[in-house]
């Protein structure tokens, strides 16, 4: 099978980990990550941000690693992807506004593409009129309110889980990544074999 071509959608402080990890494994099982941000291009730094729960009443957020884009934002032709990904973390807050944005997601939407979505990417999604009614999917529990107000319903999944709804992929946050991505392959056809591993001295011997 070939490999697919996937959107990241993020804004500065989107979360680390959903950038990092996400971006790193599709790459490692042969698809293609484009990390776009609004106003950017390639070769610009994107400022992260690290949120985690440490005993307070909500998370904390620490600025995080920089990441190199590697897409141009106005260079983007949704026509030429395969799904879209909305991380989360502060970003998905301020560029669900952005027009463009919104067509990018309404494009995915309307065409039955792949739709992946964790923590706060849930704002994204909800900014486009349809996108998730009747539609069931996971976000950080905070996200709740605006998931029922558009019109879908929120799955309360386990911190380490994640969700599937037809191509809709979802899940709470960053430490629910493995299920996540095992999910999100599944939806892009991806199939993974595990084989016997053999020793140096043993392919010399085959």
């Amino acid at each position: 099978m070939a490999g697919k071509k996937i959107l990241m959608l993020v804004g500065e402080f989107s979360e680390e980990y959903e950038i990092f990890v996400f971006e790193q494994a599709m790459h490692a099982v042969g698809h293609t990550v484009h990390v776009v941000c609004p106003d950017k291009k390639a070769g610009d730094i994107l400022k992260t941000s690290l949120h985690d729960f440490e005993g307070h009443q909500t998370y904390t957020e620490k600025l995080g690693h920089d990441y190199i884009l590697n897409k141009t934002f106005s260079e983007v032709n949704p026509a030429e992807y395969d799904a879209v990904y909305a991380a989360g973390g502060r970003g998905p807050e301020y560029i669900r506004i952005d027009k463009r944005v919104q067509a990018l997601v309404r494009h995915f939407h309307e065409t039955g593409k792949p739709i992946f979505t964790i923590c706060h990417g849930a704002q994204i999604l909800m900014a486009v009129d349809g996108v998730l009614r009747g539609r069931e999917v996971a976000a950080l529990q905070y996200c709740e309110p605006e998931v029922t107000l558009a019109g879908g319903t929120y799955i309360d999944v386990a911190p380490t889980g994640a969700h599937v709804d037809g191509n809709l992929v979802s899940a709470k946050g960053w430490p629910g990544l493995a299920a996540f991505m095992r999910e999100c392959l599944k939806v892009l056809g991806t199939e993974i074999r595990h084989g016997e591993i053999l020793m140096r001295d043993e392919r010399k011997a085959a």
